[in-house]
């Protein structure tokens, strides 16, 4: 401000002294206004550039003006590219949050007090099939009718979310959600959708898994509690008793077998994976197998026409090879394929055991049996745990419904593929493909255990 004056007195001293100089002292008088009105029109003039500087909004060129408007247009100048700044940050500051939300895994719609959709993600436009661009300012119950959403919306209790189906669920492969909204803001609305599809059914198989286990212990458990009644209450001769007894060790030993697939496959899912540090011999593991399978062929056809098992003989191809892992899952998966084989083989019938050398150095483990074979729709299901065909047919054979679940996660592993392939009626194969990497001619090593891989 002072600036200002300044150039207004030395305007008005200027032409004072002309005009005084020249007409007298009156005229000087007339110059002093007059330099005022100069001074004044000057001072407008800039102020008007100055002022449509500003209207045009063009901050990259300063106007040219002078004095204390010069130093006005660069504070104004300075202040508008700070906002400029800022403004450019908050807005890059928003795009990463947006960004962010982008890439988050669970469904996000950001809604106003009245359910209309201001932005949403694209797990969002998955999980309940939003346009982003076609459906903002769309209400969200037009949207979204899911009965149980719709209420849930309509009692704006939001302190539980609400469980709907997703939009690509479908009865083979359904989708499940879990929709929670969070208010915030001035009445505004946060919606967050989860997809729980394999937490419902890892519960579904919890479930399923308890009630399983509850159902084949309670059996055996509830002919055990009879028979000790039995013995308890009954005057029974040393003959009966020692029927009686023996029918209560085989369901002991029925209970015992069950819970000891259940620690083989607790073992099996919480150990680490086997490496390559182990080398199993292939004809040491089949010698064991056959001494085994003898036995239960004869307990199983008691004293009838046994079962006809043809064994790998010693000296065939591969029948040297190792196989790198850990012994005892290999002869279990090994040993619950060949048992399985001869339960569900009626007695006379074969059970052929074959180990083949495959063009690409790997090998096929297989086991072949003429049993009554098995439709191709429950073969998918085979694997699963407590899954039986026919439940009164396997309690007759005394299996436990674990074997092959056993021999999936043995298999799975040690990176070997599980083949099963049957008819009605023609038998069943059951099938281990190792890959090379786990195969070695115990003869000729070519290299050490550690510079195979790991």
């Amino acid at each position: 401000m002072a600036l200002r004056w300044m150039e207004l007195l030395l305007l008005q001293t200027l032409l004072v002294g002309i005009a005084a100089w020249l007409w007298g002292p009156w005229a000087g008088l007339a110059g002093a206004l007059l330099a005022t009105w100069l001074w004044m029109l000057w001072d407008n003039w800039q102020a008007q550039r100055l002022h449509h500087w500003l209207v045009r909004g063009d901050m990259t060129v300063q106007p040219r003006v002078r004095g204390v408007w010069s130093l006005l247009a660069t504070y104004m100048r300075r202040s508008a590219r700070s906002r400029e700044q800022a403004v450019v940050a908050a807005e890059q500051r928003v795009q990463d949050i947006l960004a962010a939300l982008q890439a988050s895994p669970n469904g996000l719609v950001l809604m106003d007090a009245e359910g209309h959709i201001e932005w949403c993600n694209h797990m969002a436009e998955r999980h309940f099939g939003f346009d982003a661009e076609r459906d903002i300012q769309q209400t969200i119950g037009n949207l979204v009718r899911d009965p149980a959403f719709s209420g849930y919306w309509a009692s704006q209790d939001f302190s539980q979310p609400v469980l709907m189906a997703g939009r690509e669920s479908s009865p083979s492969r359904p989708v499940m959600l879990s929709v929670h909204i969070y208010p915030y803001g001035d009445g505004r609305h946060l919606l967050l959708a989860r997809d729980i599809t394999a937490l419902e059914q890892a519960e579904a198989m919890r479930r399923d898994f308890v009630a399983n286990v509850s159902h084949e212990i309670r059996t055996p458990l509830t002919v055990l509690v009879g028979f000790v009644e039995t013995l308890q209450t009954l005057n029974l001769s040393p003959q009966e008793h020692k029927h009686y007894l023996s029918l209560m060790a085989q369901q002991a030993g029925r209970m015992q077998n069950l819970v000891q697939d259940l620690l083989t496959l607790s073992r099996l899912e919480g150990s680490p994976l086997p490496g390559y540090s182990e080398w199993v011999p292939v004809a040491s593991m089949l010698s064991q197998c056959t001494v085994e399978a003898q036995a239960l062929s004869k307990l199983l056809t008691k004293g009838a026409a046994g079962h006809v098992i043809s064994f790998p003989q010693p000296g065939a191809p591969g029948m040297d090879w190792d196989i790198a892992g850990a012994q005892a899952e290999l002869i279990s998966a090994f040993s619950n394929l060949i048992s399985n084989a001869l339960r569900y083989t009626p007695a006379g019938g074969t059970v052929q055991v074959r180990w083949d050398v495959l063009p690409d150095g790997g090998a096929r483990f297989s086991v072949q049996d003429s049993g009554p074979g098995i439709d191709p729709a429950h073969i998918g299901r085979l694997t699963e745990r407590f899954y039986r065909i026919d439940r009164s047919r396997s309690r007759d054979t005394g299996g436990t419904g674990l074997g092959l679940a056993i021999v999936k996660h043995a298999l799975q592993r040690h990176g070997v593929k599980l083949e099963i392939h049957s008819q009605l009626g023609a038998g069943a194969v059951f099938s281990a493909v190792f890959p090379a990497h786990r195969l070695r001619d115990a003869q000729r090593v070519h290299a050490l255990p550690e510079a195979l891989p790991k």
